[in-house]
């Protein structure tokens, strides 16, 4: 199984830069996310190394060969880079079954005819549409659709898998079933698997790393707990996470080597940094990030605050707290309700809980709140 190196990599059309001195190293059978807002240069990206998009700048390794190089002139064709790719239209022949689908890249590579039967009935059984192999497109709903395309993608036995946002025209149910299916595939395939998506949800719960881009630049790259739990800056951690992170404007005092005083209006805290030991200026300005599901609300809690608004939903609750005029949100498991304007005391127990420095927006330590 292939590596995939991009080295200093620089997309411009014209005075625009869409993807800003990228350089990434994905490993044999890892399943990557591109993740990012609209605009963000990941399709992009993702056509830079199928071969799709020419970079301005910049090396890409596929497997030890380099299929792409400014500097040496290197342009190999998307053909012979051995990837298949996977479009958020599937593109399915209408007037050919599904057999004669997935079989139609095998016949134009003059495979034989026992050799191409055998291939296909093999996809039809993995990807659990044995029983469609007879019918047209115009006769499978979406997700089934869905399973023909990766079937047809993956006939040609490619090296890595690319996919452009494929669930995007998926209902809600099919989404979920399909990223069931997706990450059962990448482990059944032993293959590389590279992936594009605006949606968090998708990148957290399939990937084995998740590229995090803004504006071009890489913002951080790791797995997805990783990218959740410690955020390389604020960005980062205000768009993984789903209610968002909950951020409160703090100035900071050194109290010791290991404990800092966070002064937000009528609350005081005493962060206590787990990850690495910080030192700050007094009265520094800082941002201080805490995960909803990290706000518990119970009778014996440090701080007294009032019901805003609850969106129960039967699994979980998620509450909108008012603490002295700053809103924050909380989440509560089980079949749980409240009424607007009722007063309850909340407690943060978290070691997760993040301290951004205001002025850069970096991370500065992850830590448990006193």
């Amino acid at each position: 199984m292939p590596e995939i190196k991009l080295k200093n990599i620089t997309k411009r059309f014209g005075k625009a830069v869409a993807v800003d001195n990228l350089n990434l190293d994905i490993n044999d059978r890892e399943f990557v996310t591109l993740l990012g807002p609209s605009g963000c240069g990941k399709t992009t990206t993702l056509r830079m190394i199928a071969g799709l998009e020419t970079p301005t700048e910049g090396e890409i390794w596929i497997d030890g060969t380099c299929v792409f190089s400014s500097d040496k002139g290197i342009d190999i064709s998307p053909d012979k880079r051995n990837v298949g790719f996977l479009f958020q239209n599937y593109a399915l022949w209408p007037h050919m079954t599904v057999y004669k689908n997935i079989a139609f890249g095998l016949e134009n590579m003059k495979w034989d005819r026992e050799r191409i039967d055998k291939r296909v009935k093999e996809l039809l059984v993995m990807l659990r549409i044995d029983e469609y192999s007879s019918r047209y497109p115009s006769e499978l709903s979406g997700g089934q659709q869905q399973r023909v395309a990766i079937a047809r993608t993956l006939a040609t036995g490619p090296k890595i898998l690319f996919m452009d946002e494929p669930l995007s025209n998926l209902d809600a149910k099919l989404r979920m079933e399909m990223r069931t299916e997706l990450k059962r595939l990448h482990v059944e395939t032993d293959s590389t698997f590279v992936y594009v998506t605006h949606d968090q949800l998708e990148a957290m719960t399939l990937s084995t790393k998740i590229c995090l881009l803004k504006e071009g630049l890489l913002q951080q790259f790791d797995p997805p707990l990783e990218v959740y739990h410690n955020p390389s800056n604020y960005f980062v951690g205000d768009f993984v996470g789903s209610p968002n992170i909950n951020v409160l404007e703090v100035t900071g005092d050194n109290v010791n080597l290991d404990e800092i005083k966070l002064t937000h209006k009528d609350m005081e805290f005493l962060f206590v940094p787990t990850s690495s030991s910080i030192t700050i200026q007094a009265g520094q300005k800082l941002l201080l990030g805490v995960r909803p599901e990290d706000i518990s609300i119970c009778e014996d809690g440090e701080v007294e605050a009032s019901i805003y608004s609850t969106l129960p939903s039967g699994m979980e609750t998620i509450v909108k707290l008012d603490v002295n005029g700053q809103l924050l949100t909380c989440v509560v498991f089980g079949s749980v309700d409240f009424a607007m304007g009722e007063k309850v005391r909340i407690s943060f127990h978290s070691n997760h809980n993040v301290l951004f420095d205001q002025k850069s927006e970096r991370n500065l330590a992850v830590g448990k709140l006193m």
